[in-house]
C-alpha cells in the first residue's frame, strides 16, 4: 500500500468517526506518526482527500447503474440489483459510504457540481426503473417519489444503521432488505 493510500484510509475511518470538519491533516499525520508536512508530499489538501473518497464512490454507483440499466430483465429484478450493490458496497467500504452521504456538501466547484450531476443521474435512472416497472405492471402504480425516496432513504443510511448490528450475517441482509423494500411494491399479478 502507498503512502497515499495509507492516507486515505487513515482519513476515511476519521472522516467516518468525526466528521470531515472535525479532522485535520495535522490528525492524519499524527495517527500516520509521520510530520504533518510530510503529509503534503503525497496529498495537497484534505479536501482533495474528500473529493477522491467521494468521486471514487460516485463514480462507482454510476458504472453499477450503468450496468443494471443495460440487463435484460424485470424492473423489479433491477431494483433487486440495486439494493443489492448498495449493501455491497455499505459492507465491503462502509466509510466511504458514510462520507458520500454525510460530507458532500463541502465539495466546492467543479468537483461539485460534477457530483451533483452523477446523483442527479443515479436517481433519474432508478426513477426510470420504477416508473417502467409501474408501467409494466411489475410495481403497483403508487406515487414513484414516495417509491424513489423509501428506497434511497434506507439505503442511503443503511451504513449507519448496519455497523450497529453486530447478530446480522450479510446473508441475511442481502436477504431481508430486498424482501422489505420491494414486497410493499411489487404487484401480485
Amino acid at each position: 500500500m502507498t503512502r497515499r493510500e495509507q492516507i486515505i484510509k487513515i482519513a476515511k475511518i476519521q472522516f467516518r468517526e468525526s466528521g470531515y470538519l472535525s479532522v485535520s491533516m495535522r490528525d492524519l499525520a499524527t495517527i500516520l506518526d509521520i510530520k504533518a508536512a510530510s503529509l503534503y508530499n503525497h496529498i495537497t489538501s484534505k479536501e482533495e482527500i474528500l473529493e477522491e473518497i467521494i468521486m471514487q464512490a460516485a463514480n462507482y454507483f454510476t458504472e453499477e447503474m450503468n450496468v443494471i440499466k443495460s440487463l435484460e430483465s424485470s424492473s423489479v429484478d433491477k431494483l433487486k440489483a440495486v439494493i443489492d450493490h448498495h449493501i455491497d458496497i455499505t459492507i465491503r467500504d462502509p466509510e466511504s459510504i458514510a462520507i458520500l452521504n454525510n460530507d458532500w456538501m463541502y465539495l466546492e466547484g467543479k468537483v461539485l457540481r460534477e457530483f451533483l450531476s452523477l446523483r442527479k443521474a443515479y436517481e433519474e435512472n432508478l426513477r426510470t426503473i420504477i416508473m417502467e416497472g409501474v408501467q409494466k405492471k411489475e410495481i403497483n402504480p403508487q406515487n414513484v417519489e414516495i417509491i424513489l425516496f423509501s428506497l434511497l432513504s434506507t439505503l442511503r443510511r443503511l451504513h449507519s444503521w448496519y455497523g450497529k448490528q453486530n447478530d446480522l450475517s450479510e446473508y441475511q441482509l442481502k436477504e431481508d432488505v430486498p424482501k422489505i423494500l420491494l414486497n410493499g411494491i411489487v404487484s401480485s399479478t
